[in-house]
């Protein structure tokens, strides 16, 4: 069996049976009517991209902070430095790196605004809208109907959903 694609998969017997509404998926999370294999697929596609996108997005946030605290632990050796008496060291350091752009013009502040307006944001916006457009907006319908044929209905740890 295909694990890695939404299909049919037998229901073992129930042990300890959830409420029926923990055992079937959240309207929200259910395809609409009429919305083909392929659609879903494309919006789990797209939504896997974006969530790839966020994680992106969180690592070049550790790039500006790692970058801004080696700046300042920069600035802390320069002092020691010149407190060991190496002044003409101290004042090349500080010269040429403490404080230095990373990109022309640029700290890492600015990149980081950079790409959330004009990548980061374009990106969610246009999954976003696409959402709404093909499927009424609900999010993750791809994961939702994969979940359904690997979970085992009726097993503890196996509900569709919290119970109400």
């Amino acid at each position: 069996m295909d694990h890695t694609q939404p299909g049919a998969r037998a229901a073992a017997q129930p042990t300890d049976a959830p409420s029926a509404s923990a055992d079937r998926p959240a309207p929200a999370h259910q395809r609409p009517p009429g919305v083909s294999d392929t659609t879903v697929k494309a919006l789990g596609a797209l939504s896997e991209a974006l969530e790839t996108t966020e994680r992106a997005r969180g690592h070049l946030y550790s790039f500006h902070q790692l970058t801004g605290g080696a700046d300042l632990k920069l600035g802390e050796a320069v002092d020691l430095l010149r407190e060991a008496g190496h002044e003409e060291a101290a004042d090349r350091l500080e010269r040429d790196l403490v404080g230095r752009n990373v990109l022309p013009g640029r700290w890492t502040f600015q990149i980081v605004e950079q790409y959330d307006d004009d990548y980061y944001r374009t990106f969610k916006d246009a999954e976003e809208h696409l959402r709404g457009e093909l499927v009424g907006g609900r999010r993750h319908l791809f994961e939702a109907e994969m979940k359904e044929t690997r979970r085992t209905p009726g097993a503890p740890g196996h509900e569709a959903r919290p119970a109400d």
